[in-house]
Parts: structure tokens; C-alpha cells; sequence
């Protein structure tokens, strides 16, 4: 049921008028009035109509891109590969182009929904949400509830790297498979010899988080080796710097680190080096996602490789509406196991 500007003056206990009024900006209004009149609007998701109120069914050429992080080169290189890929798809010299606009959301749940509601006032043709999503109930629900209204209002909506929770409406979903390469991570360090294995998590809170620790944990059950320490932290080379001193706190006779993802893999290898150990004489050390330093490190990292350019594209390319959505559902994007120098036999 669409929300009338007569809906927002009800719930706001104002006049129509006052309420366009504070829409508008063009004339002076109590700021607690105009308080009461923009929680309303929230609450009830009310869309800008603007200038092309007579074409309220309509969407714009804005199409958004939800990231975590823009400098993190995970989500740089995802959503560069979707930006040019929406350039590409464009058709004709007018009316095919689309505005590809980067939201940059610090992980924040609170400016992850404020972002979907200002693209869904602005009525985006498409929203991208890229990485792993946060495992909270409230903001599940939430999020489920904005993607709804998109949908309603021929939004497309694409997942990229991101699984689908309950009630999601989308267009289509792009899902890495973390568990997997994760166990094939883990295997490889049990194929080597190695008994005592510490782990570096990305946030308790994400689903990429837990789905790596999952594969990880499968892999050591399987094999019938207990779980070493496992240490929760950002996405982030401190993090992994930080964590090292913790996990040999706990067990000094660690042979092997597993890092949430290449760039705490690095901060790994720093506080290794800084304790006088050799990678990977005393320690290995593995990744997660290929980044492109990590053929660069001295030694170079083992790592899984998602195909992190292919994925931005595609999800690109299902925004525009140049690729069908796949049937069946959410499609499954393997990683690849790559193993460089900074896994070896432990000693002994």
C-alpha cells in the first residue's frame, strides 16, 4: 500500500501542508514540528515523489552499491567490476546510462538501513549489497523490510558475496562458498602435518565470519584433531597483529595460523617476525579471498582465490537487467585453493 504525504500529517499530528513544508525546506518550521514530521517519514518508509511525482511508478538512473569498506581492496575490486560493468551494459545514447553510487557503509548496521532508505526515495533502478551480512535478528528483519519496499517498487535488488536471510526479496544472489574453502584451507594444513592450528576470526557477529570458521572447524573434526585457540577480531591487519600474541599466550606450540582473510594474514606474519619466528619454519600462516599483495609477501601467502572481479561484474550486469537472473535461487561462487610459500611441514 503506497504512503501518502495525508498518512505522514496524520501520524505527525500536522497539516499536509507542514509537512511539505519540511520536504521542501522552503519555509521556516518549530524544529520539534520538523522532528515529529521526519520520524514520521521514517516510520513509514514515505518516498519522495520530487519533480516526478506524475511518474511515481518510475525508477530512476541511480543505481546504489552497499560496501563495508572502500578501501578494502575485497570490496574495492567487487564494486569496481560492478561499476564498469553497469557502464557497459548501458544501451543507446540516452535514457541507458545509470549512476553507479558507492555507499560506504563503516559496517554499520544503522547507515546500512539509512542508505536503503534514501536509494529507495530516490526510486534506484538497482541496490547492490556486497560481503557478508550481520547475524542480529532486529536487523535482519529490518533489512528484510527494505528490500521489500525496493522490490515493490521494481527495484532490482542483487546480492553479492552476501547470503540471502529469511523474507530477503532480490533479484537475484551471488553467495561465496566460504565453508568450502575454508575446510579446503584447513585440510591442506592437516595434509602437511600439522596438529596445533590457531585461528584468527573476522567479527562473531558476520556470516562470512561464521561460515570460514565452519569449513575450518568441519575439517579438523573430520581428521579428528582437536580445535586450537581462536581469536575474534576486525577485518584488519592490527587485528591479526593483535591476535598473534593471544594465540601463542594460549598455546606456544602452535605450527599453523589461519587468518580470516589475506590483509590480518600480513599483521599474522608481522608479530611472528617481530618474535624472532620464521614463516613457515616455525609457523605457517594462511589467508582467505587472493588479494592481489598476497602473491606479493614475503613468503607468499596460501590463500583461497574468490573470484572477486567476476562476481562484481556479474552482479553489475544482473543490476542492469543485461543478464537474466539464474533460476533456482542463490547461486554458488567456489573458491580455489592456492598454495604459495608461507605453508610448509612444521618441524620435527
Amino acid at each position: 500500500m503506497t504512503v501518502t504525504l495525508a498518512d505522514v500529517a496524520a501520524r505527525a499530528r500536522v497539516s499536509p501542508a507542514t509537512v511539505s513544508r519540511v520536504l521542501n525546506g522552503n519555509y521556516p518550521v518549530a524544529a520539534s514540528t520538523r522532528e515529529r514530521v521526519l520520524r514520521a517519514v521514517d516510520e513509514l518508509d514515505y518516498v519522495l515523489n520530487g519533480p516526478a511525482s506524475s511518474l511515481a511508478a518510475a525508477t530512476s538512473d541511480l543505481v546504489g552499491v552497499l560496501v563495508n569498506d572502500i578501501a578494502d581492496p575485497f570490496f574495492g575490486i567487487m564494486a569496481s567490476a560492478a561499476q564498469s560493468s553497469i557502464g557497459e551494459s548501458a544501451t543507446g545514447r540516452a535514457g541507458g546510462q545509470k549512476l553507479a553510487v558507492v555507499c560506504n557503509t563503516g559496517g554499520s548496521p544503522e547507515r546500512e538501513l539509512t542508505y536503503l532508505t534514501l536509494l529507495q526515495r530516490q526510486r534506484a533502478a538497482a541496490v547492490i549489497l556486497m560481503g557478508g551480512s550481520l547475524e542480529d535478528p532486529g536487523h535482519l528483519a529490518a533489512t528484510a523490510g527494505k528490500l521489500a519496499k525496493l522490490a515493490e517498487a521494481d527495484t532490482r535488488v542483487v546480492l553479492c558475496g552476501r547470503p540471502p536471510a529469511p523474507g530477503d526479496a532480490h533479484t537475484a544472489a551471488l553467495v561465496f562458498d566460504n565453508r568450502t574453502g575454508a575446510r579446503l584451507l584447513t585440510e591442506h594444513l592437516l595434509a602437511l602435518g600439522h596438529r596445533r592450528i590457531g585461528y584468527v576470526a573476522g567479527p562473531a557477529d558476520r556470516t562470512t565470519t561464521r561460515h570460514r570458521l565452519e569449513g575450518h572447524r568441519d575439517a579438523l573434526a573430520a581428521a579428528g584433531v582437536p580445535e586450537g585457540p581462536t581469536v575474534h577480531g576486525p577485518y584488519d591487519r592490527r587485528s591479526g597483529y593483535d591476535a598473534t600474541a593471544e594465540l601463542l599466550a594460549r598455546d606456544p606450540a602452535l605450527t599453523a595460523v589461519v587468518a580470516a582473510n589475506d590483509t590480518v594474514a600480513l599483521g599474522v606474519c608481522a608479530a611472528l617476525r617481530e618474535r624472532g619466528l620464521s614463516i613457515p619454519d616455525d609457523v605457517s600462516v594462511a589467508g582467505f579471498d587472493d588479494l592481489p599483495f598476497s602473491v606479493d609477501a614475503v613468503p607468499a601467502l596460501t590463500t583461497v582465490r574468490l573470484p572477486l572481479h567476476e562476481a562484481g561484474a556479474r552482479a553489475g550486469r544482473l543490476a542492469m537487467g543485461a543478464e537474466e537472473p539464474p533460476a533456482g535461487g542463490p547461486v554458488t561462487v567456489p573458491g580455489e585453493l592456492v598454495v604459495r610459500g608461507s605453508t610448509a611441514r612444521p618441524r620435527g
